[in-house]
């Protein structure tokens, strides 16, 4: 069982692995613009609305220049509109452009934009949630993704994740989930089991790859 489990996971990193802020472009390090721009993209993914047009959002703010907290808050509110809207993200484009606005002034009163100064809160998930548009589900996307760089919160695999697990036929224990790869891909491990929670045909492209 060991093995297959292995082999599932091998699979699952192979065909779905690449995390959502490496689809978004972001080339992430712990360092305040990129973080910043993890941030945005966690705000993004939150709304029910399609993980694709929620990158291509993101791709859109950060290729108009807003790529961390100072450029967000200097951009017009119709400038963050336009960006959303190109991305296709038009249902929510008014309310996040406003959020996207007041937490970008808030992280910069706060903590000069920088996210490393938030780390060093006593209780970073509370302080993430005092952020304009970030929620549980926002926390949630963002540790996932950054659970390498801060590695506190590492395993980070929460409801949405282990949901992934359980269609795989995986265990749905953190500690063992992440016993299956490197402290390094645990990102990867987690973007692809929630994706595979979001699409049951991932899990089915899965299993079809371990058969082949």
């Amino acid at each position: 069982m060991g093995k297959k489990n292995e082999a599932v996971v091998r699979a699952l990193l192979d065909l779905h692995g690449q995390t959502y802020a490496a689809q978004a472009g972001i080339k992430l390090r712990n360092t305040p613009a990129p973080l910043y721009q993890l941030l945005v993209l966690s705000l993004l993914l939150s709304a029910r609305i399609r993980a694709d047009t929620a990158v291509a959002a993101g791709r859109a703010l950060f290729g108009a220049g807003m790529r961390d907290a100072r450029r967000m808050a200097e951009a017009t509110w119709q400038q963050r509109v336009d960006a959303l809207g190109e991305g296709g993200y038009r249902r929510y484009d008014e309310r996040t452009s406003t959020q996207l606005g007041d937490g970008a002034e808030q992280l910069l009163e706060r903590y000069k934009g920088d996210l490393r100064r938030l780390r060093e809160g006593t209780d970073p998930r509370k302080l993430l949630r005092e952020i304009p548009g970030i929620g549980p589900t926002g926390v949630n996307i963002f540790l996932r993704e950054a659970q390498a760089l801060w590695p506190e919160f590492s395993p980070y695999l929460d409801r949405k994740t282990l949901d992934g697990a359980e269609r795989l036929g995986l265990s749905t224990s953190p500690k063992t989930l992440a016993s299956l790869v490197e402290d390094a891909d645990l990102p990867r491990l987690a973007a692809g089991l929630v994706r595979t929670a979001l699409d049951k045909r991932i899990a089915e492209e899965v299993r079809a790859a371990v058969s082949a």
